[in-house]
């Protein structure tokens, strides 16, 4: 396993970081296999877990508080806050109000006095920088959390937060938690840029494209993956998206064999080849499945192989822009661009 330090805080953190979006109704991942996972990611030198609120309502935060019982000091824990959550419309967002007492809702859930990481789950529009700023700089002062970051903000909105933080002698964000893959790489254009620029780490989430790059998905091949089954679209491979992503997969193979390499490691092998990039974020619903990522923990890719995935995908190009997470407000609604 391979360590780096998460932006300035001085704190080492392995290369793969655990993601347990997987653990209970989303992936379901019964407890016994989410502990089996656990187990598996501490004694490979893994030492992030990251989760949230919203997955499965709290039921991943629950499972993995039960999993690193008598361990937590191991562990740079992570988590996240401000998607919804239930119906009620303040139960959402980066307002004090909420942070604070969903933060309290998730310490209990995990059965921790504090979390290492608290990272807002999206950028919130309706929630000025200074009021999510000194709610979470209040926090860490308290000791319920050591540190806070972003998850998914477009470039503009990080640059603001830095300069927020900066005006109002507040705390600053000293992680992103971007989507970064081979098969979308736009981050390359203006994210990375940005949190290079400010010395933040970079905790990057799907970099096996929610399966496109697990091997699973090949030409010829019923497409059978969990992610399928309740988001069809995005693997109907009649639609010009998926098509391209697809013959991007069968070229990506094609280099992963000539290396003496898994198309797992060649994925994880890039996304972790990035100087902007500390951890990538891998998320097994199995122990098998962690078994395959766990095999590219030290896989280093030369410069020649480096060179044949950026002739098969151009750096900063995402293949499937109408997947980003990160688009501003106003290109989703009309009403936001039109007086």
């Amino acid at each position: 396993m391979q360590y780096r330090t998460l932006g300035r805080t001085g704190v080492q953190v392995s290369s793969l970081a655990l993601g347990a979006m997987n653990f209970g109704r989303i992936g379901r991942t019964t407890q016994d296999e989410a502990t089996a996972i656990v187990d598996v990611a501490l004694e490979a030198g893994v030492n992030v877990i990251d989760t949230a609120d919203m997955y499965g309502d709290g039921e991943s935060e629950e499972m993995v508080g039960k999993a690193i019982a008598g361990r937590r000091d191991d562990i740079v824990l992570a988590t996240k806050a401000g998607l919804p959550i239930g119906e009620e419309r303040n139960h959402q967002g980066s307002s004090r109000r909420w942070l604070v007492t969903e933060l309290e809702a998730s310490q209990r859930r995990l059965g921790v006095d504090h979390v290492d990481l608290y990272q807002i789950h999206r950028w919130d529009p309706n929630t000025g920088d200074e009021e999510t700023l000194s709610a979470l700089t209040d926090l860490q002062r308290a000791g319920k959390i050591r540190y806070f970051g972003s998850s998914t903000f477009p470039a503009y909105r990080i640059v603001q937060a830095q300069w927020a933080a900066r005006e109002h002698r507040l705390s600053r964000y000293v992680t992103e938690q971007p989507s970064y893959s081979v098969l979308q790489r736009g981050i390359e254009a203006h994210v990375l840029p940005v949190t290079q620029e400010y010395g933040l780490g970079v905790l990057v989430w799907s970099p096996l494209a929610s399966g496109w790059l697990s091997g699973a998905i090949r030409e010829g091949r019923d497409i059978t993956t969990h992610r399928s089954a309740f988001l069809p679209e995005r693997f109907d491979t009649a639609l010009p998206a998926n098509r391209t992503r697809l013959d991007a997969v069968e070229r990506l193979a094609k280099v992963a064999e000539d290396a003496g390499l898994t198309l797992i490691q060649l994925a994880l092998g890039f996304v972790t080849a990035h100087p902007g990039v500390t951890s990538a974020l891998v998320g097994p619903r199995t122990v098998d499945h962690l078994h395959a990522q766990l095999a590219a923990a030290d896989t280093v890719l030369t410069p020649d192989v480096l060179d044949a995935i950026d002739e098969i995908v151009a750096p900063g190009t995402d293949l499937a822009p109408h997947e980003n997470h990160d688009t501003p407000p106003a290109l989703l609604a009309p009403s936001l661009r039109r007086r």
